[in-house]
């Protein structure tokens, strides 16, 4: 059983109350969509996440968790450090980090877009997202609601699976440089969360394709996204330029630590915005474990989804504002963690 399941529950018994006031209830299939265990050859959660990507480390005044999830994180440890090589990146950041700040290190890294976080820094009482006014709010249509998902990875996917399970019309638009990661890592958990959407693959430095990509924007009930707010100013597909043509659209925006200032900026996946949020158990010597696979993302899909909902039911003109840490701290309040040891 999921150490979360408690929590999952709960947001997959709000989305079925909520979707069935939209007309269509969803039985969601918890399990399946939340686990990855027969998709990846994971290790038991410990100091190491169960996908080994990220560690809890030791810093001169508290744990952080770093995660070097992608292929080029690595190569970023030498500048973030201040160190003139470092082959081996995880001795390098062990010994820096024993005489350091976790804040000082986590700062830096932000600069780099490496995914740092000191475990327990955030703390909240829900992991309900915000819903942030930025349009109008107009009467429910009663034609079938068009989904658009921009998301990658698990969270975003995984809420756009909850909107086509509701009978939503959900096409999945990947760029054509930079697909998907997930399609070849989990090709099957990948079709678990995407297999009842319709694909569609753009050049996002095509103008053409932009114009498309903005047309389908404009007429879609809900967006969802997981790039931060400055990928889509960069392709002219701002959300208040958007929300000034649409002001019913609702946008779905799954971020590490929140859609606003400088905290929007901010990179973040499963792993360490788990440990961000305080979902980890604390040992009798004081160390802190990972509690399961990247736990951040699917409590923040559901979330997203219960949070798309909501604003549907509203009229819409809201940014469902879901970030993977704030959820992860909601889920550890409910499951009654310590956020230190």
């Amino acid at each position: 059983m999921s150490p979360v399941a408690g929590p999952l529950a709960t947001l997959a018994a709000e989305i079925g109350a909520l979707s069935e006031d939209l007309g269509r209830g969803v039985e969601l299939d918890v399990p399946g969509l939340t686990d990855r265990s027969a998709d990846l050859p994971l290790g038991p959660p410990g100091l190491t996440s169960p996908n080994g990507a990220c560690r809890l480390v030791a810093a001169a005044d508290g744990w952080m968790a770093v995660n070097l999830a992608r292929e080029d994180d690595a190569a970023l440890v030498p500048a973030w450090l201040g160190c003139a090589d470092a082959d081996e990146p995880w001795p390098a950041i062990q010994a820096a980090a024993q005489s350091r700040p976790w804040r000082e290190l986590a700062d830096r890294a932000h600069l780099l877009g490496l995914p740092v976080a000191g475990v327990g820094e955030l703390a909240a009482t829900t992991m309900a997202a915000t819903l942030r006014p930025a349009g109008r709010p107009a009467p429910r249509r009663g034609r079938d609601l068009r989904i658009l998902d921009l998301s990658t990875l698990w969270a975003g996917p995984l809420c756009g699976a909850v909107l086509a399970a509701m009978g939503a019309s959900v096409t999945k638009v990947e760029s054509v440089r930079r697909p998907d990661p997930s399609r070849d890592s989990t090709p099957d958990f990948f079709r678990r969360l995407n297999a009842a959407k319709a694909e569609l693959a753009l050049d996002f430095a095509a103008p053409g394709d932009r114009a498309r990509l903005r047309a389908m924007m404009l007429q879609a009930d809900v967006v969802i996204t997981s790039a931060r707010p400055r990928a889509f100013e960069q392709l002219g597909l701002a959300p208040a330029a958007l929300f000034a043509e649409r002001p019913d659209l609702t946008w779905v925006a799954i971020s590490g630590y929140g859609w606003t200032g400088e905290a929007g900026e901010r990179v973040a996946f499963g792993d360490d915005a788990a440990a961000a949020g305080g979902l980890v158990r604390w040992t009798a010597g004081g160390a802190p474990h990972f509690l399961g696979d990247a736990l951040g993302d699917p409590l923040t899909g559901l979330a997203a989804a219960a949070g798309a909902l909501q604003a549907l039911a509203q009229g819409g003109g809201l940014v469902v504002d879901a970030a993977l840490a704030r959820t992860a701290a909601g889920a550890a309040a409910a499951l009654g963690l310590r956020t230190a040891a």
